[in-house]
């Protein structure tokens, strides 16, 4: 479907951003704009990419006269720009919300102002009964793009809006592996905050595999969330050990604002969660459009979750200690 296609990334120079644009490059797409206000990271992702399907975009979603400039004639937009740190956040919460709530609002506007054919945005499972503000910030993207498709109008409006949740990117920069490995290898002790805490687990190929797959199925207002498995951070922490070598360990504590155990799913969504293939589909029950027997017409063999309660990482299966060392070294961290 992204043959021929004029894409826009918000955050385009983020890490995500960045395997997306190195991915979405390998098809036959007709331009990508990256869209940040990093210029410096511009400036390299320029250098590095060196492809002339790259436009390069500075502005910030908070500015949504710029946002619709940068969206004329775009067709697919992917949204992952947002401000991520947790303990920041906390300190600074009405600035996620300019750019996390606000700033998702303008891509919204700006997408059905341009006539973007399908706008995607790209969350976290910190959204699921969250416990901090960058995680009710999400939340609030999600609601704000899956309502949107109530403005889905074939005569006027024709944007379609769907939302991905997914966990922290194994691997991914400033995520706990690097962190961990750090710790091993400059000789430190490896802070623990709980030796039962358990998160989800998807590498970027994963995330990417499924960003593009449910891109293609989305109709509007749906939250997609692949199956995954998950690991304990303590198997987490004796498969870096193996890698790396042995050194002592402190218990922290957890943090506030930390989960022990991250949910992707809460057991009040279950009630609208649908199976299909190798993820989860969560329905908008606000959108009169599209209840259970659109679903089943829009997705052949699709069936309701009856066998959970809540998709959290404490109940799902748990990647065996030797299979996590194997993915650790695949990532060439």
């Amino acid at each position: 479907m992204f043959d021929g296609k004029k894409i826009l990334i918000t955050g385009g120079t983020g890490s995500l951003g960045q395997a997306l644009t190195l991915r979405l490059l390998k098809s036959r797409v007709d331009s990508i704009r990256i869209f940040s206000r990093n210029e410096h990271k511009q400036i390299e992702m320029e250098s590095q990419f060196n492809d002339s399907r790259l436009r390069f975009f500075l502005g910030d979603i908070r500015d949504y006269h710029r946002l619709e400039r940068a969206l004329e004639d775009v067709d697919i937009v992917f949204h992952a720009a947002a401000l991520k740190h947790v303990t920041k956040i906390e300190y600074n919460p009405f600035e996620a919300i300019k750019t996390n709530v606000i700033g998702s609002q303008n891509v919204i506007d700006a997408c059905i102002k341009t006539n973007v054919k399908k706008a995607v945005c790209v969350g976290t499972d910190k959204a699921v009964s969250p416990l901090n503000t960058y995680g009710a910030t999400k939340l609030l993207m999600e609601k704000l793009f899956v309502t949107a498709n109530n403005f889905l109008n074939k005569e006027r409006y024709q944007t379609r809006f769907i939302a991905l949740r997914y966990g922290n990117v194994l691997g991914s920069s400033g995520s706990v592996v690097p962190k961990i490995i750090e710790q091993i290898k400059n000789n430190k002790k490896i802070t623990v905050t709980d030796p039962q805490m358990t998160r989800f687990s998807i590498t970027m190929d994963e995330a990417l595999d499924f960003i593009l797959k449910a891109t293609e199925l989305g109709q509007g207002s749906e939250i997609f969330v692949p199956k995954l498995k998950a690991y304990s951070i303590i198997d987490l922490i004796d498969a870096l050990q193996e890698m790396f070598g042995k050194t002592e360990q402190e218990i922290i504590g957890v943090r506030p604002g930390e989960k022990l155990h991250e949910s992707l799913i809460n057991r009040e969504e279950m009630r609208y969660a649908w199976e299909y293939k190798d993820m989860y589909l969560v329905a908008n029950p606000l959108y009169p459009l599209f209840h259970d027997n659109e679903i089943k017409s829009a997705y052949h063999n699709i069936s309701k979750v009856e066998n959970l309660v809540e998709y959290s990482s404490d109940e799902v299966e748990k990647i065996p200690k030797k299979e996590l060392v194997n993915t650790i070294k695949s990532l060439a961290v």
